[in-house]
């Protein structure tokens, strides 16, 4: 049985899903915004995976861009849209929407799609924290022989609005969704890749939208920075790793995507939208898929990658990968690799 989420809800989510995106994963002021959204249209269903037979199908909605574009849009129109029309081209077999990961925002990807569709969100992202790439959204799909891939995309206003559909490889059909948001303005909306339950449970991360909740409700119920951060790291699992000013911060855009350093004390940080490494004195103690996430002391409050300032007074935490719910792409060495290849640009 579907449960009925509360606005109250949807703000833990938002904050949960900020520390779970890792540095990515959109703006915490965006997904408070989309929040009041959602829940002036209505209030949204989450189902369990266990609620649904083995070979129902739903699909992956997502946001698809740089976090950091001035010049991004999306309507509810065009969210609606998408979806439509990957069920039109399903014969109208899907049962729910799912969410690529978590994050500020896309915990609660889907959540407007389903108070204006009628559709429960599944509780089962296709990851449970925040990545990069398309590919690393998707399940591990490009992996499965014959499989084809579907999406649909669309965003972007008066000038810069573009929608479509593209069908072929996956590699294929996530870099044309990312070359669409660029054309958007920076961001477009997307639904893509249409699973059976079965195939979600074996690859995707089940409840992972309830630790996001659960994760926020803990970090909202500290009273000081201190307190917030130790229920954080309670939760996770984690480790406080350092808390100082940023010093020698850069950010740039490559092909879509945020690119960029920055150092805390002795600590160095590289992130790719995500934080990607996190070194000392040429050791590098923590790399993706590991959370490494920042939060801003004086406005206590977790910041991403994109919000960060030279200057600013940050905490640093790392949760190991062994304590988080992760897609199987997390463990595919071939994905997993090009983040080598871009990050050596900005070391």
């Amino acid at each position: 049985m579907a449960k009925v989420l509360t606005y109250e809800d949807g703000i833990a989510a938002v904050y949960g899903g900020a520390i779970l995106g890792g540095g990515g994963g959109g703006l915490l002021e965006e997904g408070l915004k989309l929040v009041e959204e959602i829940f002036a249209a209505g209030e949204p269903q989450l189902v369990d995976i266990t609620e649904l037979d083995h070979e129902d199908l739903v699909a992956c909605v997502a946001m698809v861009g740089a976090p950091s574009a001035a010049d991004q849009y999306i309507s509810n129109e065009q969210l609606c849209w998408s979806y439509r029309s990957m069920n039109t081209y399903t014969n109208q077999r899907l049962k729910g929407i799912i969410t690529n990961e978590n994050g500020a925002i896309t915990t609660i990807n889907g959540w407007l799609q389903s108070v204006l569709l009628n559709v429960p969100v599944v509780d089962a992202p296709c990851n449970g924290r925040a990545h990069p790439t398309g590919i690393m959204g998707s399940l591990n799909l490009h992996e499965q022989q014959d499989y084809q891939s579907v999406l649909f995309y669309a965003g972007g206003k008066d000038d810069f609005a573009v929608q479509g559909y593209v069908e072929g490889h996956l590699q294929n059909t996530a870099k044309t969704a990312r070359q669409a948001s660029i054309l958007a303005g920076g961001l477009v909306g997307v639904t893509r890749n249409s699973v059976t339950i079965d195939y979600l449970q074996k690859h995707g991360a089940p409840k992972a939208i309830s630790m996001a909740i659960e994760l926020g409700y803990s970090f909202l119920k500290g009273q000081t920075f201190d307190e917030k951060l130790a229920n954080v790291l309670h939760q996770l699992n984690g480790v406080h790793i350092v808390s100082g000013e940023v010093t020698d911060y850069s950010l740039t855009k490559e092909n879509g995507f945020d690119v960029g350093k920055l150092s805390v004390g002795d600590y160095h940080l590289t992130f790719w939208n995500e934080y990607m490494t996190l070194s000392k004195e040429g050791q590098l103690p923590s790399k993706f898929p590991d959370l490494i996430m920042t939060f801003d002391t004086e406005k206590m409050l977790p910041v991403p990658s994109a919000s960060i300032k030279e200057g600013m007074h940050v905490a640093v935490i790392h949760v190991d990968q062994s304590h988080l719910t992760l897609s199987s792409t997390m463990q595919n060495q071939a994905l997993l690799q090009e983040i080598d290849e871009v990050i050596k640009g900005v070391l």
